[in-house]
């Protein structure tokens, strides 16, 4: 029975995620406890949010294998009265388990190949948990279509094989019901996911494009599950993946997971790209290592193709031999060179490419014909997929006029198999072909030219010259548009759009001497039986580890609804700002400083409009009024700036640039802090800057009095940070020898004097404070950027350099979650605005007549902005 809250699929598409099963009185591992403090926002899920506190180690996890189909075959019994089943041995999940520790236990959970009837379902479940420790989703029907051959065949897989459906007739438009569909089936596999999941103890891998948003309702309800994503197709670039219309829901959804894996770099390039386009995301490497810091997180990317399993292989190969499928194919080929394609029936496999390029090779090298024969498995296609039918009368077409035109008696050119071959059935024909020709225009991985190597090496320990000892040689033609095609070095790697150089490459391929192919193999033969299946699922699970290892660390929070929900991972001293703990601090101070930035705290980032409103006007008078503060405004922006928007807080403290220029309460003069006030430096660096600038559309140059800084915001993302890197380095060159130092912000490159920072700014007011006998008892300090580090660290420091006392209390807080030298944070400006409207109020009446009298300049209470 499904729950009432599966009814709705456009509140599940929409993101409005209900709580499934709402089991919560069953409670399958007693000893997982929801912990309080990790959550800051409530939502539908967090009752039953989870999270673990301690790092468990390797040896007793256990790891859940999550893809859509278990590694499973089943078919009726005889009698029609039940299901008989076994292990799907061609199955590269079934494999996994030979890379983890003996003592791992692993689950499965995923649909099975067959419909099997609701009265069953439950009798079938639990036959597979106990006797394959399998746990099986039932998709309804209507959901299944919809979800697989609808959103994943007809949607996410062309897109993924850069197909575009530029019309109605030419692949499928975007269908909301499919998307719907589609976030409904991983909602129930998380179901399943959850009746099986200790949060304490497991691993999660997920694996493949069918499961991309699963991660998500996983995360909402155990904050520091481990969990890894393996995607076992290619991903798009970012010109292609942006015209999908969920694009950022599935980013969001993958970002989530702890690990990312892809088969080749480019296939992750394209990812990391999209997340930088459409998230505004960059990623970092350390020490070998690529990873994206997410809300604190640090989600790992995992470049690493899958391989194969070498007993399974070697196995078949003699229970081929058996079956004497090798001397059949030998007696049938006999005296003809053999060029094998083994494909999927899709349009992606580029068979009909193949076709063509070995019709042009026997045009171009006639001494082939009658001799060279191109073997083509074509197996049936693995879901209802686009123009499948189409593409099958196109390839049949070809071989019959191939073969009607080369082809003579006892001849054909073309041998097309159109029946599915098992694994043995590959085998055998692996023996007898010279070269294995693979031309898909996109693929995955493509595991077949492995196969070939393997089964071309023979088995280990086979009599010399038997068909199990294996001719030792190999020769490989490889679209460079697969998975595998780095990995094969040795292979001729083509692009199978040109026909005429396929064609060439499949002669050269044949006619190559044999110690060249026989090096070749050995090449190749080395790297496949070294990065076999285990390898690929060891290195993940060990990636998988290092990467959680640093989350159990730190702090969990969970934020956002449907697909914006995150889970922001923090210092464990780092917290939200307590609006009646700042009050109860700033009524027992006699003394505060109060340093503020302006653009990002006290104004928007968004905001086109940059100059203060009449509140914050309003508020820095209160303040700043108040004899027992010292109020400064610490900001990058430009002295004239500040001095026109700030006219009338006259007892407002100004330091512009960061702090080269600051102005003192009730002055009207500034002071600069730098020693040096030459600037001939500019004339060095912006001539470098403007050749970036005409290079990069979308940049530009601020130029302030004791700054240069270039702005890169509305450039391209990927290009600008680019052109930011190359011109810091080349700024460092140029300007070795000046007293300025050149840093890279968010979007920005500035060159400035040496020593100024906001750090500076904050010391002189403690010490002003100081010699005025007004030892600072409070600190607030608020800032959102880097240049707010400064300050924050300096105020870390400060009691152990003695600038504050023991007793100060210091509240150093950065506006929106994020990895900070701050110990607080507050969620946007609008918080910062109400905690220091908190504060006015606290402040009480204005000063007395007495105080106010005192038309001296005050370096002891001020509120600064930064």
């Amino acid at each position: 029975m499904m729950s009432r809250s599966y009814t709705n699929l456009l509140d599940l598409a929409s993101g409005n995620f209900p709580v499934m099963g709402r089991e919560k009185e069953r409670k399958r591992f007693p000893r997982v406890m929801t912990l309080p403090g990790n959550i800051a926002e409530l939502d539908d899920d967090s009752a039953v949010s989870v999270a673990s506190e301690n790092q468990s180690s390797i040896a007793g996890d256990r790891m859940i294998v999550v893809a859509n189909l278990l590694p499973l075959k089943a078919k009726r019994r005889p009698d029609n009265k039940g299901w008989s089943f076994s292990w799907n041995e061609d199955s590269v999940l079934l494999r996994v388990k030979d890379g983890f520790p003996d003592e791992m236990e692993v689950l499965y959970v995923g649909s099975l190949p067959v419909d099997v009837d609701p009265i069953e379902q439950d009798d079938v479940s639990n036959y597979l948990l106990e006797k394959f420790k399998c746990v099986a989703a039932f998709l309804p029907p209507n959901i299944l279509t919809k979800y697989y051959d609808g959103f994943c065949k007809k949607q996410l897989w062309p897109l993924f094989h850069y197909m575009l459906p530029y019309s109605a007739d030419h692949g499928n438009r975007f269908d909301r019901s499919m998307w719907e569909a589609y976030v409904f089936a991983n909602k129930m596999f998380s179901q399943k996911v959850i009746e099986v999941l200790n949060p304490e103890d497991d691993f999660v891998w997920i694996h493949d494009y069918h499961l991309m948003v699963l991660p998500t309702f996983l995360r909402r309800r155990f904050l520091r599950l481990r969990m890894g994503f393996f995607l076992h197709s290619p991903f798009p670039s970012s010109e292609i993946y942006r015209s999908l219309p969920v694009r950022e829901e599935i980013l969001k959804a993958l970002l989530n997971s702890d690990l990312i894996g892809f088969h080749t770099f480019d296939y992750a390039r394209h990812f990391l790209s999209c997340c930088s386009r459409m998230l505004g995301l960059e990623y970092q490497s350390k020490r070998g290592y690529i990873g994206l810091d997410y809300y604190g997180r640090t989600v790992g990317i995992k470049i690493m193709p899958v391989g194969i399993h070498m007993g399974h292989i070697e196995s078949v190969m003699r229970h081929a031999d058996k079956k004497m499928k090798f001397e059949e194919l030998k007696q049938q080929f006999e005296g003809k060179t053999v060029l094998l394609g083994v494909d999927d029936m899709d349009i992606f496999k580029g068979i009909n490419l193949k076709l063509l390029a070995m019709e042009q090779m026997l045009k171009l090298h006639p001494n082939w014909q009658g001799r060279a024969v191109l073997v083509q498995i074509a197996n049936p296609s693995r879901g209802k997929g686009i123009d499948v039918d189409e593409i099958r009368s196109e390839i049949e077409e070809s071989c019959k006029r191939i073969n009607r035109e080369l082809g003579k008696p006892g001849y054909e050119p073309i041998v097309l198999i159109h029946s599915p071959s098992s694994i043995s059935e590959r085998m055998a024909y692996y023996s007898i072909a010279e070269c294995v020709v693979v031309t898909a225009v996109r693929d995955g991985m493509n595991l077949t030219p492995y196969e070939y190597i393997v089964c071309r090496q023979g088995v280990s320990g086979a009599e010399p010259g038997s068909d199990l000892s294996g001719p030792k040689k190999s020769m490989l033609v490889v679209s460079e548009f697969i998975g595998c095609s780095p990995s094969l070095s040795g292979a001729i790697r083509v692009n199978p759009w040109n026909v005429e150089s396929t064609a060439e490459a499949m002669n050269e391929a044949i006619s190559m001497a044999d110690p060249e192919k026989e090096l070749r193999h050995e090449k190749h033969y080395r790297y496949v039986s070294t990065h076999d299946v285990a390898f690929w699922s060891r290195s993940f699970l060990q990636d998988m580890e290092r990467t959680c290892a640093e989350h159990f660390r730190k702090r969990c929070w969970s934020i956002g609804l449907g697909f914006g929900f995150r889970v922001v991972a923090l210092d464990p001293n780092f917290r939200k700002l307590s609006m009646d703990d700042i009050v109860d601090a700033y009524c027992r101070a006699k003394s505060r400083a109060i340093l503020l930035d302006y653009d990002g705290t006290l104004m928007p980032q968004n905001s086109i409009v940059k100059t203060p409103s009449a509140q914050v006007i309003s508020l820095l008078n209160r303040l700043s009024a108040d004899p027992r503060n010292i109020v400064f405004m610490v900001s990058g922006r430009g002295r004239d700036s500040l001095s026109r928007w700030f006219l009338p807080c006259k007892k407002l403290g100004l330091a512009a640039e960061h702090g080269y220029f600051v102005r003192w309460p009730q002055l009207e003069e500034w002071e600069t802090s730098a020693q040096s006030s030459d600037f001939g430096w500019m004339h060095l660096a912006e001539p470098v800057m403007k050749s970036y600038t005409e290079a990069t559309d979308g940049s530009g140059i601020e130029r302030k009095e004791s700054a240069l800084v270039w702005h890169y915001q509305d450039a391209d993302p990927v290009f600008g940070f680019s052109q930011a890197k190359e011109m810091l380095d080349h700024l460092e060159s140029v300007l070795a020898n000046e007293p300025v130092a050149v840093k890279s912000g968010q979007f920005i490159v500035e060159v400035k004097p040496q020593g100024v920072t906001k750090g500076l700014v904050a010391e002189k007011v403690f010490a002003s404070m100081t010699e005025n006998e007004k030892k600072v008892d409070f600190v607030l300090c608020v800032g959102d950027d880097r240049s707010d580090e400064d300050m924050f660290e300096i105020i870390g420091n400060a009691v152990s350099r003695r600038l504050l006392s023991h007793n100060t209390e210091v509240f150093a807080c950065t506006v929106g979650q994020k990895p900070s030298k701050a110990k607080y944070y507050l969620d946007d400006s609008s918080e910062v605005i109400e905690m220091l409207e908190s504060l006015a109020e606290a402040s009480g009446s204005p000063a007395s007549s007495d105080e106010e009298s005192d038309s001296s300049p005050r370096k002891g209470s001020h509120v600064s902005f930064i």
